[in-house]
């Protein structure tokens, strides 16, 4: 079958692998309707995650068809059309019964980190979903029977987006009347906007500077800020009577970029040679190609801004990506201010039957964040498209089922 296969650092390549098969009695095979291209896919790839396996197949977003059960799967049938969460759990373990399904005991033993399919060793190890097959384990839980109101276009932004951006307000404990900034307006960005406004947020401020994304966070309802153009920080403060925002997402994580023109570039110029430092720890290896797959160069850039914008005794939410070797935080002036510091890995086993009736009753549509669909057979240009953040490339379908 086919596949897209990691095979270093700036190396990926649609390749023949051979199918999965049933290795456990919990496990299901699921043939793949779509699949989906994620930023967190670029951090293995742009060398800001480290320790992934040459031969790996990536992505962790997927929908489909089962084909095959084990016999311990006993809540779900052949033929059923399923979303695929995209961390991995295992159902009965005690942090998988209180709802922290990103952090279970059994699906990655080898380490503390969260399992999810197509990532590093660390993360279990486990073959990706940009594939035309592949093994779920522990499918009575990691497989989700989708109404047949719900297309696939709409299902494969259930599987990892829409439920982290829905944790990430979550965790930030919005209420109704908060002013919430979000820093990032990527895909995970827009479903947080879409979630902040779902919980009541009186005023929500966007941040980034690639103008599509702004004006998407804009048709919204988000009061957008280029931070090419102003200084984000100075200009929340002026936008909320020099007090700050309540809440604070951070949507972009370890591949951030700092300004570099408008009043704010003058302060990461300061910054350039700490940020630099940063660089050496959390990505010593990259391998860029004709402008792809260049790491963000600030990567504690969001951090700071989203610590400086807060007011205090605001609360941050940190659903943006940081590997384990990243050890830089604000942590003086978020002590200081009193700050509540919330963030983790999506707990999307929790969250996708929720957001599965918000869809299907016809409450929220996710579609508007789906710009692209393409088949597998396009998937290497695909990306490079999408890491280049090319105007109007917001969130990527890849259709295995056409390949062939």
């Amino acid at each position: 079958m086919k596949a897209v296969v990691w095979y270093g650092v700036g190396d990926i390549r649609l390749d023949e692998v051979p199918e999965p098969r049933i290795e456990q009695p919990t496990d299901a095979i699921v043939r793949l309707t779509a699949s989906a291209i994620c930023g967190t896919d670029l951090h293995m790839i742009r060398g800001t995650v480290s320790g992934m396996k040459p031969g790996r197949i990536l992505g962790h977003e997927g929908v489909g068809i089962i084909e095959a059960l084990g016999p311990d799967v006993r809540n779900l049938n052949v033929g059923d059309r399923v979303v695929i969460p995209s961390t991995i759990a295992c159902g009965y373990c005690a942090y998988c019964r209180d709802g922290y399904y990103s952090q279970c005991d059994h699906a990655n033993p080898q380490s503390e980190s969260t399992a999810f399919f197509g990532g590093p060793e660390a993360f279990g190890g486990f073959n990706g979903l940009q594939a035309e097959k592949a093994r779920i384990p522990f499918a009575n839980v990691n497989l989700i029977k989708l109404p047949g109101e719900v297309i696939d276009e709409q299902a494969i932004l259930l599987s990892d987006i829409f439920p982290t951006g829905y944790f990430g307000a979550d965790i930030a404990d919005i209420e109704p009347g908060h002013t919430v900034a979000i820093f990032g307006c990527g895909p995970v960005g827009q479903f947080a906007i879409a979630s902040a406004k779902l919980m009541g947020a009186g005023r929500v401020l966007a941040v980034d500077n690639i103008p599509s994304r702004l004006e998407m966070a804009k048709q919204q309802g988000a009061e957008i800020i280029n931070f090419d153009e102003e200084d984000p920080v100075e200009t929340i403060k002026r936008l909320t009577g020099g007090i700050g925002v309540d809440r604070a997402i951070d949507a972009v994580g370890v591949d951030a970029n700092c300004p570099h023109s408008g009043p704010a570039a003058k302060d990461a110029r300061q910054l350039k040679a700490e940020f630099q430092r940063e660089q050496k720890y959390v990505a010593p290896e990259q391998n860029p190609q004709n402008g792809n797959w260049e790491a963000g160069d600030a990567p504690s850039q969001v951090l700071r801004w989203a610590v400086e914008a807060l007011a205090k005794a605001g609360t941050l939410s940190i659903i943006g990506v940081y590997p384990p070797t990243d050890n830089v935080f604000p942590i003086g002036k978020a002590m200081n201010k009193n700050l509540t510091i919330r963030m983790g890995n999506c707990h999307h086993r929790k969250y996708i039957p929720m957001l599965i009736d918000l869809v299907q009753s016809g409450a929220f549509d996710p579609l508007t964040v789906l710009t692209e669909v393409k088949p597998l057979t396009d998937a290497i240009e695909a990306y490079k498209a999408f890491d280049r953040r090319e105007s109007g490339w917001m969130k990527v379908e890849l259709e295995p089922s056409a390949v062939g």
